[in-house]
């Protein structure tokens, strides 16, 4: 049974109370004016009916006005009960009269302000709500501010009255001028075009504003064009025209675009001619392909949707010769604009670079069959071009546009041209030189001789101030009678036209110059000879001896000796090897074989044979080390041809000394084999000895055989013991080089690249020499089950309790010519078991025999 109770109090008469509430009530009688104690009491009572809480609310609220906590909660609470209930209950009056109330005391804070608010949105009261909206932003501080605009927007973009939404905005954007994005975005959405263009405009000219949204000023300006060319009837207030422009001359890197967006206005507008204004003007400024394509392909795409335009409209309304003409002038005109394409693609490339030699030849040719544009072209051409700026060569304009109006039969024309030419101050000498050379070209393709001559000869004679060839600061007047070109084209016009003397001088002033090529000398030298100046002729060769150093003077040293050889023979041989002195003295190793070869011939010939052999023995030392190999080839066949093959002997010796150990081995080879044709087989055997130090038996296979085969041939039993015994030595000498083992073990094993720790992987730790015995026991083992199995053979040692008769028994049926060996070298089976020996009945040496022999 729940007690009730009545609180004896004169300012509450009617308050009533449960018995758990007298605790709380005697807390707060004791302490009326805190907040502490008031919360606890709510707290406890929230399961109370809602009339009773709200009376308890309503008393801690009378004594406690202030209190942000206590308004907060109950109007929380207040909220709450009516959550559930329709908006026109006469209850949520009640709750927006409590928050009335409250803001009596609470309008500083802006957390009431905007549940308030809230709460009239739920209701659907819009002028109420826009009014509260309104107070709370007049009583709120404007540091408030920040915190009551995003929901007041949101709540004037969630009805359609774009009146009162703009109105609001362009409050917002007095406190927020960095949100105007946000205020076009809905201008657009409410289809209000012409202040969202007026606003972006704004936006665009204005260098501080920075755009939320991360857009650059140029994406702005995007925006703005497309928006007020895409809705030309919709903007009005702007010139668009104008903006448009401002940005060409702002974007100079976006020219296309904007140039596309301009034409477009027009074409939305109507005005088409205008359009087509448009887009001829801009074809006819943008700088590079990129906005020439861009243009030129929305040209052509509104040309074309003009005559479609006019195809539709023609044949719903009926073909009318009219309409006929109509199409077939824009059907011309579109035909126009697509042969136009590569010439206005080349003035593009001219726009950016009027200085391209190479262009200006293109635009000419795209003007093939039409002389007045051709003349026009090269006339600007020429008159454009600097030619210190010019990508190319500038000259080539006067020669083309010369020989252009040759082709057309205009020779003064085309002289007036070159002579111009020749009066323009080029960069590079070369390109006055080439002119002039045309010039003379021009005359000798129409047989005057004699003006050509003239030319040449004025292009060559001595300015009034000389300079040299490569002074930049002087003209290239003054400098081009040093060009080679025009001399060298003066000296074919002088052997073909003119007389022996006056080649001669021009070819004497060309080395006096010292402008002369190798080739120049060794062509003057020639005339002389053909003229049968012989004398002259080698002079000229001193001449240019005298002007070169090696390696330039190699082909001229060559032709001359050559020349010389034939000329005297043996006659002057004493001046000739004068000369050949004096060719190889500082001549570089590269260079000095033909000479030495020349040298040597030149002995052999007309000399000593001594001579010529003391010639061969410094080539040897005188030619690359490359070279050296082929020139001891050379040295021990004319040795042999002349000496004989016994005089070889100390050339080979000489090679071997200085050769690298793969030619010492060849050489080797071929001196033992020459031993052993001449019955030497003492020393060739000492050859094979002293080369097989230099002689892995691991990658020399080749020459162990040859001594193999050799000692089968010509030693015995004891011979080849000693080869196999020498084998062994130079084999253990290799294998106690660490590094050179690893390289011959990973050689075989068919790595190409690798370490010694690459031998046994994931063993570091392990010493490098265990591992390199470990591989090659195990090589070792492979090599040994790779070999055949061994021929039985009835022959083994000779045994020491044979008879004479069974030892012929066996000679008889062995092969007498020839002693085979196993393929097992193994060391202690060497020594002790030779394979097999087969033996000569009548030859075998008695030793062979030992204890068999007969007393």
């Amino acid at each position: 049974m729940v007690v009730m109770a009545r609180l004896s109090r004169p300012e509450r008469p009617d308050l009533v109370f449960e018995e758990e509430d007298l605790p709380y009530e005697e807390e707060i009688m004791r302490n009326q004016f805190s907040v502490k104690c008031w919360l606890r009491y709510i707290e406890f009572k929230q399961g109370a009916p809602k009339p009773r809480l709200n009376q308890l609310y309503e008393r801690a609220l009378k004594l406690l006005p202030c209190s942000y906590k206590l308004w907060y909660r109950y109007l929380k609470a207040r909220r709450a009960q009516v959550k559930h209930r329709c908006v026109t209950d006469p209850a949520y009056e009640d709750v927006n009269n409590c928050h009335e109330r409250a803001f009596v005391f609470m309008h500083k804070m802006p957390r009431l302000w905007l549940d308030y608010c809230q709460f009239l949105m739920d209701q659907g009261r819009i002028t109420h709500t826009r009014r509260t909206f309104d107070r709370a932003l007049r009583a709120l501080p404007i540091t408030q501010h920040s915190r009551i605009w995003p929901l007041y927007l949101r709540f004037l973009r969630s009805h359609p009255l774009p009146e009162t939404a703009v109105r609001g905005y362009r409050r917002f954007l007095k406190l927020s001028p960095e949100s105007a994005e946000e205020y076009i975005e809905y201008l657009k959405s409410s289809d209000r075009l012409d202040e969202a263009a007026q606003r972006l405009a704004t936006v665009v000219n204005d260098e501080r504003f920075v755009s939320k949204a991360g857009k650059s000023n140029y994406q702005l300006w995007h925006e703005l064009c497309d928006l007020i060319s895409q809705n030309p009837d919709k903007v009005q207030s702007l010139n668009v025209d104008a903006i448009i422009r401002g940005g060409l001359t702002r974007f100079t890197d976006q020219l296309g675009k904007l140039w596309c967006s301009l034409a477009d206005y027009y074409i939305r507008s109507g005005h088409f001619e205008k359009a087509r204004d448009v887009y001829e003007e801009a074809i006819r400024t943008v700088m590079t392909v990129r906005d020439f394509t861009q243009v030129f392909d929305s040209y052509a795409q509104f040309e074309e949707s003009m005559i479609a335009a006019k195809m539709e409209t023609a044949s719903e309304l009926g073909r009318e010769e009219e309409d006929d003409v109509d199409l077939e002038l824009r059907l011309a005109r579109f035909e126009q604009l697509i042969g136009r394409r590569p010439l206005l693609l080349n003035s593009v490339l001219l726009r950016q670079n009027p200085h391209h030699v190479h262009e200006w030849h293109k635009r000419v040719a795209l003007h093939q069959g039409r002389p007045r544009e051709i003349i026009n072209t090269y006339t600007e051409a020429v008159q454009t071009v600097d030619p210190f700026k010019a990508t190319g060569k500038p000259h080539t304009l006067w020669v083309a546009f010369a020989k252009f109006y040759e082709d057309n039969g205009q020779l003064d024309d085309a002289r007036i041209i070159l002579e111009k030419a020749t009066k323009v101050s080029f960069k590079q000498v070369d390109d006055l030189a080439s002119v002039w050379c045309e010039c003379g070209e021009l005359e000798l393709r129409h047989e005057n001789y004699d003006q050509a001559l003239r030319l040449l000869r004025k292009a060559t004679a001595l300015p009034a101030r000389r300079a040299e060839y490569f002074d930049g600061s002087e003209p290239v007047q003054n400098r081009v009678y040093k060009s080679l070109k025009v001399w060298s084209m003066l000296a074919d016009l002088e052997e073909s036209l003119g007389t022996f003397q006056s080649t001669k001088a021009v070819y004497d002033r060309i080395l006096d110059l010292r402008i002369a090529t190798p080739q120049i000398v060794i062509n003057y030298a020639m005339f002389l000879e053909e003229h049968k100046y012989f004398e002259e002729s080698f002079k000229a060769y001193e001449r240019g001896i005298s002007l070169f150093k090696w390696p330039n003077v190699s082909d001229i040293w060559s032709t001359y000796l050559t020349k010389f050889i034939a000329r005297y023979g043996g006659r002057k041989l004493e001046r000739a090897r004068d000369l050949f002195e004096q060719a190889l003295d500082g001549c570089p190793p590269k260079y000095a074989k033909t000479l030495y070869l020349l040298y040597a011939q030149l002995e052999e010939e007309w000399g000593l044979a001594r001579h010529a052999m003391a010639v061969y023995e410094r080539a040897t030392r005188a030619v690359e080390p490359a070279q050296q190999y082929d020139m001891f080839n050379i040295y021990i066949k004319r040795a042999a041809e002349i000496y004989g093959v016994t005089h070889t002997r100390g050339i080979y010796q000489k090679a071997i000394e200085v050769l690298s150990d793969e030619h010492a081995r060849e050489m080797c080879l071929r001196f033992a084999d020459m031993e052993c044709k001449l019955g030497e087989i003492d020393r060739a055997r000492a050859i094979y000895s002293f080369c097989s130090q230099i002689c892995d038996p691991r990658t020399t296979g080749a020459f162990w055989q040859t001594w193999k085969d050799f000692e089968v041939r010509h030693g015995n039993e004891d011979t080849i013991r000693e080869m196999l015994r020498i084998r062994r030595s130079v084999q253990a000498t290799y294998n106690t080089q660490v590094n050179f083992m690893a390289s011959q073990m990973l050689k075989v094993s068919g790595s190409a690249t690798g370490t010694v720790s690459d031998l046994a992987p994931g063993q570091s730790g392990m010493d490098d020499m265990k591992l390199l015995e470990q591989r090659a026991e195990q090589l070792a083992a492979e090599a040994e089950r790779d070999q055949p199995p061994r021929a039985q053979s009835k022959i083994l040692f000779v045994r020491s309790d044979a008879s004479r008769e069974e030892l012929a028994e066996l000679a008889q049926q062995a092969n007498p010519e020839e002693i085979e060996l196993g393929g097992d070298e193994d060391e202690d089976e060497m020594d002790l078991e030779p394979n097999e020996v087969r033996l000569e009945q009548q030859s075998v040496p008695a030793a062979v025999f030992g204890s068999l022999k007969e007393d």
